[in-house]
């Protein structure tokens, strides 16, 4: 996948947009598809070298690279925690059902393909509010009974846990885990992003598991904080970045896993002190140092009643 060119942060969205939609010949699987305007998942499976994205989510993209070049890195990295994460769900806490709100666009190794490789009849519910997503995610998963995908918001957690689908597909009497990754930093209030998850966990029964990345902006410098903000500033939402304490936040009330929350770079599975189980095609990181640069906080913990 080619990459676009990297001008510099610009504030005219609407000249921005219109010349990132009309730089490639470029159609939208579905009418209600706006190709025009930058995505979050959509600019997301671009750093991941993903195929479904537009001249807009790439344009975006590279703007947040000219500020923040570790963002491949990144979104390596927050693939290889969600991955493991799951992998250690299915056989060390035996769960089988999972509800990824924010789940993005198909990728290497979804949550359905790493859960039932576990155990076939694990139940996985994609959530996101990108109608792309659920236009290739249905394709995907036709003849997948055991996995759905459900367009909705993570603003809005009773609205999706109302929704009779999710209901059916899961059974709220077992226990389920619930992926946050990469999403929360999304929402722009502290205290909306503190109420979702509670709402969110609230439903579920005890022995579930809350898995949760999130950006942080400590260490950086002001200037290129806002540089990123702005570049996000542009695509269907603003980015915002928090502190270790205010992600720490997110797990009030629960039990932590292993270490709880901690930096992506000294995350390790629980029991697994030689670090990390490895996968081809998408932990290979390069320099360990690297990671240190990674903006990215991680943890994962019990809901006990």
């Amino acid at each position: 996948m080619s990459q676009s060119d990297t001008g510099s942060v610009s504030q005219g969205q609407p000249e921005f947009l219109t010349a990132a939609a009309k730089e490639v010949d470029e159609q939208p699987p579905a009418p209600e598809i706006d190709i025009t305007k930058p995505h979050v998942a959509r600019m997301y499976d671009y750093y991941l070298g993903g195929k479904h994205n537009y001249a807009a989510d790439r344009k975006a993209a590279e703007q947040v690279f000219k500020v923040f070049p570790e963002m491949r890195l990144t979104a390596r990295v927050n693939r290889r925690f969600l991955i493991e994460s799951v992998g250690w769900l299915v056989r060390e806490a035996g769960i089988r059902q999972f509800l990824d709100i924010g789940s993005g666009l198909p990728t290497q190794q979804n949550v359905h393909e790493v859960a039932q490789a576990l155990d076939k009849d694990a139940r996985v519910v994609y959530v996101d509010n990108d109608p792309l997503v659920r236009v290739h995610a249905e394709t995907l998963l036709a003849t997948d009974p055991n996995t759905i995908v459900i367009e909705a918001d993570v603003r809005d957690p009773k609205a999706l846990l109302d929704r009779p689908e999710l209901r059916e597909h899961l059974d709220f009497s077992r226990p389920v885990a619930l992926l946050l990754v990469a999403v929360l930093h999304f929402v722009q209030d502290t205290e909306q992003a503190c109420q979702i998850v509670r709402t969110l966990c609230d439903a579920l029964p005890s022995g579930s598991y809350l898995v949760l990345s999130h950006g942080t902006a400590e260490g950086l410098e002001e200037s290129v904080v806002a540089h990123g903000r702005a570049a996000y500033s542009r695509s269907s939402s603003g980015v915002f970045p928090r502190t270790r304490d205010e992600i720490a936040g997110f797990f009030a009330g629960l039990t932590p896993v292993g270490d709880g929350l901690s930096h992506v770079a000294d995350w390790q599975l629980p029991g697994r002190p030689d670090g990390h189980e490895g996968d081809g095609n998408v932990t290979p990181l390069g320099d360990p140092a690297a990671l240190r640069k990674v903006q990215l906080m991680c943890g994962i913990a019990r809901v006990d009643r």
